[in-house]
């Protein structure tokens, strides 16, 4: 594992077995090599301290030069730590003698022999095909699988490439390609002994990478692929897995329906995929999941949802296998569980999808189970075919409504989940969490809109017990471009951009005022308009949602009398904020309303408008004493105060609602878990409400924000 490992807790390892490492650690910056980047220099640094090689020259290794058989051979020699014999005689006339007892000791193991029967070759540039079979026969590597399909790999070296494969050490240079008989560089050779050297290590290592809640951000999608070619350049057999929503959120969706999402993933090499709540939100209409079994269906690798019940959807009668838990997953179909054979050993992949899904979604005829106990009896079926390291690959949120669930509560309750790779809340967990306890587990979560690639490397002890891990996001903006992605991307974007254009079938028939000075200090005709899609939406999921609120300073233009278009809405709305629902107290409300105000009449982002309720204030009192009176909509369509002691349910977004623009009472109540997270976003929901006004729409300032002192 990389020097940057974090170590577990003094009462974490108290609680596990303790570990003998046999491969030595590796100390930071031990060479002084010029030519050694970071790809090379944990391996370096391995062979220094080994004491294999001393590099091509004082500051110099190397690394990008060919190696000769003798040089491979005393590397090698050093790395297996064989018996080596000062005295002994290799036979060959050609091993100088700084080499002849490593020679000798790796002819005497029956690792490798000579050209011929009195010469070794010594001298000649070694093959990557032969360094694998030596590597292969070297540390006793066996093929876990017969899967490879490389063009140049011939019966002679088709065991040994298939055991570095399997184990992690090497992917070929290309899809199609091993390299057999290409010339090996001294930095490749360098990596593959480190990895073989970890691979029979006692302890197992993990690595895999994670993106959840993308939302059909693919606008990115070259360098995302730039981010997972680096890493799997690091670590060959590593996973990638999704923890879900990757339907729902801009126009790439709304056009495509997953399916340029899917494209991309395909090409990434997914290798398993919880659902989310936003996989199930066309279910209501009039072709119903059409467009999510389409996307499972053309899936390139596998689904997991051990608590969704598919069986009264008959479109999903042909993929439906989530009644039995395999070690054969196959592309396209879904399963409560699967076993992946990863560097020679089984691990288990679950998925749960946040049963809130009913209430937020529509999921029709699909339904959803109790996570605690479908998680405890996945555990208990990977434990009966002896997996020890579980992966639960969850959209049920971080520390999303307990009520529901989320994922720290699965943590706790649930024994014998080693990671949680988790979605749904958006929360970008830069260093994994980790739980403490007998069994310990570690919780990932990328954020959301594909703005990063999360990666992770967990060390299991042979009881299969975390030991050390170490996982970071890494940021995709600024990063190189994949030019293939960068140019498949293209026609895409292309019919996105026509999309802009396209009116959404409702006209203006008055400006739709969104300009900055006055979206931020008062009430206006486009703030009421947001406001009253928001209440609408939210009420939809929650009927109880009596008010809704908007930031000024999420409304970023106005909108023309006139067609309106989705670019126009884009345009006023475009930071893809997503709706929540917060359970707040009238006081703690009241003083989000003074906080609203608090700069009036100078602008500031913070101003809200609002629906289902109206409110006056004087700006000339201080800050924090400005609300004079506030009223919130009944259903007779009369207004009554606002009580400080008693809740109400209000619908914001997300951004506000997490503490955005200092609202700090709200970033309370999120933390105290009185938050529903539909998700749905703004410009969606914007663009929805006004389809259902009619053909037009005329908002008007109706005196719902007043200021006394004007």
């Amino acid at each position: 594992m990389s020097k940057n490992k974090k170590m577990l807790t003094a009462s974490a390892i108290a609680a596990t077995a303790a570990v003998t490492v046999s491969a030595p650690a590796v100390m930071a910056d031990s060479h002084q090599f010029e030519d050694v980047n970071d790809r090379y220099t944990e391996a370096v640094d391995f062979l220094v301290e080994q004491g294999a090689t001393q590099g091509y020259t004082e500051t110099t290794f190397g690394t990008y030069m060919p190696i000769k058989r003798v040089d491979a051979a005393v590397q090698l020699a050093n790395v297996l730590g064989l018996d080596i014999d000062a005295d002994a005689d290799t036979g060959f006339n050609d091993v100088p003698a700084r080499a002849e007892a490593e020679v000798a000791a790796l002819k005497e193991a029956g690792i490798t022999e000579g050209k011929t029967s009195d010469t070794f070759g010594a001298n000649d540039l070694i093959t990557r095909g032969e360094l694998a079979i030596w590597i292969q026969e070297g540390f006793g590597l066996e093929p876990t699988t017969d899967t490879i399909d490389f063009d140049d790999v011939s019966n002679r070296y088709y065991k040994a490439v298939q055991a570095l494969v399997d184990h992690g050490i090497t992917n070929g240079v290309s899809e199609t390609e091993f390299g057999v008989d290409m010339e090996a560089k001294r930095g490749d050779y360098a990596v593959f002994l480190h990895r073989a050297a970890e691979a029979t290590d006692d302890d197992y290592e993990l690595a895999l990478m994670h993106t959840n809640d993308t939302h059909g951000n693919i606008g990115n999608i070259a360098e995302t692929k730039t981010a997972v070619d680096n890493f799997r350049g690091k670590n060959p057999a590593s996973l990638l897995l999704s923890g879900g929503d990757v339907f729902s959120g801009t126009l790439y969706f709304q056009e495509f329906l997953g399916q340029a999402d899917l494209d991309f993933m395909n090409q990434l090499g997914y290798d398993a995929m919880s659902f989310g709540n936003h996989e199930f939100d066309l279910g209501a209409g009039e072709n119903g999941h059409e467009a999510l079994a389409e996307f499972v269906n053309n899936a390139e690798f596998p689904f997991v949802a051990s608590n969704v019940d598919f069986s009264e959807d008959p479109l999903f009668d042909d993929m439906d296998k989530t009644d039995i838990v395999t070690a054969d997953a196959k592309d396209g179909q879904i399963y409560s569980g699967f076993t992946k054979k990863v560097k020679g050993e089984e691990v288990g992949i679950f998925g749960l999808t946040t049963e809130e899904t009913a209430d937020i979604s529509s999921p029709e005829n699909i339904t959803f189970s109790d996570y605690i106990e479908e998680a405890e009896a996945m555990v208990q079926a990977f434990e009966d075919r002896g997996v020890d390291k579980v992966i639960a690959l969850t959209h049920l949120g971080l520390n999303d409504n307990p009520e529901y669930d989320n994922d720290e509560v699965l943590a706790e309750e649930v024994d014998g989940i080693d990671i949680i790779v988790g979605g749904h809340t958006h929360t970008e967990i830069p260093e994994p969490r980790f739980v403490d306890k007998d069994e310990p587990t570690v919780i990932v979560q990328a954020g959301g809109n594909n703005d990063n690639l999360g990666t992770l490397e967990v060390e299991f002890d042979s009881n299969g017990v975390i030991t050390d891990y170490e996982g970071e996001l890494v940021e995709l903006d600024g990063l190189p471009k994949d030019e293939s992605f960068a140019e498949q991307l293209e026609p895409y974007t292309e019919q996105v951009q026509e999309l802009q254009e396209e009116e959404i079938g409702v006209s203006a028939e008055v400006p739709l005022n969104g300009v900055r000075e006055d979206v931020r200090t008062g009430e206006t005709n486009l703030g009421n308009l947001i406001t009253d899609g928001m209440l609408w939406k939210a009420q939809q999921i929650n009927p109880e949602t009596q008010i809704a609120v908007s930031n000024g300073g999420g409304i970023r233009t106005s909108i023309d009398e006139g067609p309106i278009t989705l670019g126009e809405i884009l345009e006023v709305m475009p930071f893809g904020n997503e709706l929540g629902i917060m359970e707040i107290q009238g006081s703690e409300f009241m003083e989000a309303l003074e906080h609203s105000v608090s700069t009036a009449p100078t602008a500031g982002g913070q101003f809200l408008h609002v629906a289902g309720m109206k409110f006056e204030y004087d700006s000339s009192q201080p800050a924090g004493e400005r609300i004079v009176s506030a009223e919130v909509l009944q259903d007779d369509g009369t207004y009554e105060p606002l009580m400080e002691d008693e809740m109400y349910y209000v619908a914001s977004n997300l951004f506000t609602i997490q503490g955005g623009d200092d609202y700090d009472m709200f970033a309370e109540v999120y933390e105290d878990n009185r938050v529903s997270e539909p998700g749905f976003v703004d410009y969606d929901v914007f663009t929805e409400y006004l389809q259902t006004q009619g053909d037009s729409v005329s908002p008007e300032v109706e005196g719902r924000i007043v200021d006394v002192n004007q």
